[in-house]
């Protein structure tokens, strides 16, 4: 397999990002009333649904075990495997 992605843990973090952005972005017309029009508290709110998703799909993604065996994944397990057992 030539991509080595971890598609669930970039779901996951890229996910919190958004909600975090999301976030920040809430605490002005929240607080500072700056900012405060309808569309714009809408578009926080539809980012922040985006950010919900992929960290949803981040977790589930992860949970399944859904990231195939490539050239690096479990290299470590693959290296016992292939020593016959005998000490040095």
């Amino acid at each position: 397999m030539v991509c080595e992605c971890q598609w669930g843990l970039s779901s996951l973090f890229f996910g919190l990002f958004i909600i975090l952005a999301a976030g920040v972005f809430t605490f002005f017309p929240a607080f500072l009333d700056m900012f405060d029009y309808p569309w714009y508290i809408e578009l926080c709110w539809l980012w922040f649904f985006i950010g919900c998703f992929f960290t949803a799909v981040g977790i589930i993604y992860e949970c399944a075990d859904c990231q195939p065996g490539g050239r690096w994944h479990n290299a470590k397990a693959r290296e016992g495997e292939a020593e016959d057992g005998a000490a040095p």
